[in-house]
């Protein structure tokens, strides 16, 4: 034991030298990796919203951004359906399974009537359950992955528009 502590003493001291370490050589130059993607490109985000929609969520403002896109979509559908009311009322008129100003399928088997009955009311009730909070009460705060999943739904519900048959 008394050795070894007379060791440590002289590396202590400085009066022995500990052998070198070989140098290190350094890595090899690789290619930067590449930025990580966006989430609105994880998450296929419809690119025809607003920029607007995408700044507010850069900025993290992300109930107004879903309201924001919420809008678009509304505006949308008022534009197509030559319809100038907004939100629910506009909604349950645009895709009336009797009259539909915004036509989703062919209307001819109870099943295709039945799903333009069912997007009259995703539509109605995207409305009602996540644009009206967000447009009508400041308290409203989203964390990026519920913002993330509402802009889902409205980019899902602006591609089935873009297949439908407008009258």
């Amino acid at each position: 034991m008394p050795r070894r502590l007379e060791w440590f003493e002289a590396v202590a001291r400085g009066l022995v030298k500990l052998p070198k370490t070989p140098p290190t050589t350094p890595p090899a130059s690789q290619p930067p990796a590449p930025p990580p993607a966006h989430p609105f490109d994880l998450r296929n985000i419809h690119p025809g919203l607003p920029p607007k929609v995408k700044k507010l969520f850069d900025d993290g403002h992300f109930a107004e951004a879903t309201f924001e896109a919420c809008k678009y979509l509304d505006r949308y559908v008022s534009k197509h359906s030559k319809i100038s009311d907004s939100g629910y009322k506009l909604m349950m008129a645009a895709f009336d399974r009797n009259n539909p100003k915004l036509q989703l399928t062919p209307l001819v088997t109870q099943s295709e009537k039945d799903e333009q009955e069912g997007y009259r009311f995703v539509f109605a009730g995207g409305v009602w359950a996540i644009r009206n909070p967000r447009g009508h009460e400041f308290s409203v705060v989203d964390d990026p992955d519920t913002c993330l999943d509402h802009l889902s739904f409205v980019s899902m519900l602006l591609r089935r528009l873009e297949q439908a048959n407008f009258k």
